[in-house]
């Protein structure tokens, strides 16, 4: 039995999960602001980064330590004041908890000890990146940080050049170079993609065009986190032969009639009805 309970009603803890500017500071909403007032505990990935930002809106409370090297003991003391009734906020550096960032732990900790958990909306790197590429956004893919090591990052590569989705990518700066190599080498120089850097700051900037175009680009000028967005691969059509399309009217014929076996291959290979009806002939 699913116990539910109102995030906003009832007595169990809750946890806030606040998501923050990615730089543009006045973009911290309202609500962020009044959650974060109204708290005892504000748990952050790095309390320097927070604290600047609390600061300017003047908001004091004690911090808990909460990043990728001990979450899962930070975890334990967030629980332990949430269940004696304290009230608990969860911040990243930029963006959202989870996303690329410590958090995912916590939450599923939270969960498991029958504690709620509530996001403040905010700023978003990926979506943001998204939005402004001029690529499909209708279905995409979000990897996030590939990995640091070029062979297992060239590996990855491989095992993605064939989504048929938009994809999103993260990158550091001193990794960009090498990353749009080898993204380059995976997908073909003529994919398009775009780099987003610096969003929302005064030196935000969209780069659009192809890999054989974004490679030859200095990296020097590269500064700041980047998204990389990528255009979907095009849709590979199967090529069927005589004797795949004749295992597939046999099948067909199992359940269905000579006429909805023939439209049913048609519309499943694409090939002229004629030719699936010559095969018919062929295996009648």
């Amino acid at each position: 039995m699913i116990n539910r309970e109102l995030n906003f009603r009832g007595n169990s803890p809750l946890l806030y999960l606040i998501s923050t500017p990615i730089g543009n500071l006045d973009e911290f909403s309202p609500r962020a602001i009044s959650v974060l007032n109204d708290i005892d505990y504000v748990a952050a990935e790095d309390t320097r980064n927070s604290g600047s930002l609390l600061n300017k809106f003047n908001i004091k409370k004690p911090f808990i330590m909460c990043h990728e090297h001990n979450e899962e003991e930070a975890s334990t003391k967030i629980i332990s004041l949430l269940k004696e009734g304290k009230s608990v906020a969860y911040m990243s550096d930029a963006g959202y908890p989870a996303i690329s960032d410590p958090g995912e732990r916590l939450v599923a900790r939270c969960i498991l000890e029958g504690i709620k958990v509530s996001c403040v909306n905010g700023s978003n790197a990926a979506l943001c990146a998204l939005v402004c590429s001029g690529l499909p956004t209708k279905h995409f893919y979000f990897y996030g940080f590939l990995p640091s090591k070029p062979s297992e990052r060239r590996k990855e590569l491989e095992t993605l050049k064939n989504r048929e989705d938009t994809m999103i990518f993260y990158e550091a700066p001193h990794r960009i170079d090498d990353t749009l190599k080898d993204m380059k080498n995976a997908f073909g120089g003529s994919r398009r993609a775009s780099i987003g850097r610096e969003l929302t700051k005064a030196y935000e900037e969209f780069i659009r065009g192809t890999f054989d175009e974004l490679c030859e680009i200095d990296p020097e000028t590269l500064k700041g986190e980047m998204v990389i967005v990528v255009d979907k691969a095009e849709a590979t059509k199967k090529e069927y032969s005589e004797e795949d399309v004749a295992n597939l009217l046999l099948e067909n014929l199992k359940t269905m009639k000579s006429k909805d076996a023939i439209a049913s291959v048609v519309k499943l290979t694409g090939m002229p009805k004629n030719a699936v009806y010559d095969i018919y002939l062929s295996i009648k």
